[in-house]
This record gives C-alpha cells, sequence and structure tokens, in this order.
C-alpha cells in the first residue's frame, strides 16, 4: 500500500504481518466455511484504503537514492494471459475461463490485476484466485510491504502469522487466514501479490494448507520469472 499523496485508487497491500513462524489459522467467527460468494468489492474502482503512519527508519534515499526504486519487471496489461496460475489450477479442478483483468499506468504506479473463479458447485469447495503486480516508480513500497488488510475487506480483521518465504524475490511473505491463503513479494520497487479463497456448505472438509502455499509459491516465482524484464 502506498502513501496518499502518490496515487489514489491503488490496490491495497497484503495482511498484517507478524514475526516469522508457522503460520496459524484463527477462528472465525461461524467457522471458516462460507456460503456463495458475493460480488467482489475488490473489483476496479473499489474504495482507497488510507495508508499507515509510517516513523521508521527506511526511507527512498536510504535504498535508492535519487534514482527511484528500480523496476526489474514489466508492465502487464492483460495479467490473466501472464499469470497461468497452473500450479494452483491443477489443484483446485481448474477456472472458469481465462480470467478477468484490469491495469493502469501512472506517473507513481503502474498496477496489473486479473481475477480467476470456479464454476460454482453446492458438493465442493470452491475457488477464487487473485493476483496484482504493482510498480512503485516513485516511493519505496519496503516501509509498507505486508501491512495492508488484502484484496478482500473480509480479511481485514482476520489477523494471520505469516512466514519468510526465502529465494523468491528481495523478501516474501506467505500467510494463511480462516477461508484464505496468500502470498506477496517484494522486488525492488515492485510488489506481487496473489491470495486463494475458498467456500463451501457446512461439514466440507478444508483445504490442504501446505499443498495451497507449494502452489502459490510455484505461481508466483512462474510470474515473477513471465514478467520480468
Amino acid at each position: 500500500m502506498i502513501s496518499e499523496p502518490e496515487l489514489e485508487g491503488e490496490w491495497p497491500r497484503a495482511a498484517p504481518e507478524s514475526p516469522a513462524g508457522p503460520a496459524q489459522e484463527p477462528a472465525a467467527a461461524g467457522g471458516s466455511v462460507r456460503g456463495p460468494a458475493r460480488p467482489w468489492l475488490w473489483a476496479l474502482g473499489g474504495a482507497v484504503l488510507a495508508s499507515a503512519v509510517w516513523a521508521g527508519a527506511w526511507t527512498l534515499e536510504d535504498r535508492f537514492a535519487d534514482a527511484g526504486p528500480p523496476i526489474a519487471y514489466r508492465h502487464s496489461q492483460d495479467l490473466c494471459a501472464d499469470a497461468k496460475m497452473q500450479a494452483l489450477g491443477k489443484l483446485v479442478g481448474g477456472f472458469d475461463g481465462g480470467g478477468i483483468p484490469h491495469h493502469a499506468e501512472t506517473p507513481a504506479v503502474d498496477w496489473s490485476y486479473c481475477s480467476y473463479a470456479m464454476r460454482w458447485g453446492e458438493d465442493r469447495l470452491n475457488y477464487q484466485v487473485q493476483t496484482a503486480v504493482e510498480a512503485h516508480r516513485k516511493t519505496d513500497p519496503e516501509p509498507e510491504f505486508g501491512t495492508g488488510p488484502g484484496f478482500d475487506p473480509d480479511l481485514r480483521m482476520r489477523i494471520a502469522t505469516s512466514e519468510l518465504v526465502p529465494g523468491l524475490g528481495e523478501r516474501a511473505l506467505i500467510a494463511e487466514y480462516a477461508g484464505a491463503c496468500r502470498i506477496d513479494v517484494l522486488d525492488g520497487g515492485v510488489v506481487l501479490s496473489v491470495v486463494v479463497q475458498w467456500f463451501g456448505q457446512e461439514g466440507q472438509p478444508e483445504p490442504d494448507g501446505d499443498a495451497l502455499k507449494a502452489a502459490l509459491i510455484e505461481d508466483a516465482r512462474e510470474l515473477m520469472a513471465a514478467l520480468r524484464k
């Protein structure tokens, strides 16, 4: 999430980060199984989330001096074409169609977004996947990396413990929520995020969290390779 003067209408940042350690899925009111998905509230034109107030030591000059954050990835005008999500698709049984992309280019931030969903079925878990890539041209995204509420307003109050993912970008965090799993990768001025959510009926088993995290890491790595200049 970028500071307020930088860009109005940016995509929100990841879930709050806790010290590295095993991910813990908190109990959600009424359990983690939810009914049919509501219309997605993170679509283009959603409400702007206010930035946190930072008094830390990290500044743009500390990391990148006057050159600005380095951008080692190209801007994707159709992130759905670049974000294949093959590992997640194989794990959850495929998606309904090719995804819904959005993108914008501004002097401060270029961003791309794609959302995927399964065709709804009453007799199984149903999944939605969203991915976003932000290229910050003026302000270092590192100070606020991993601090935002995520794409879905439902996740704002669901605090999760994040784990560091070694060997992925400059810094990568993966976290579990009640009904969701998310990865965020920081690499210079670029932040890449993928979140998978699931919905089902009462009594249906929860998905394999370790398998979901492995698929998120694999798909994030593949997307970074596809977008690298």
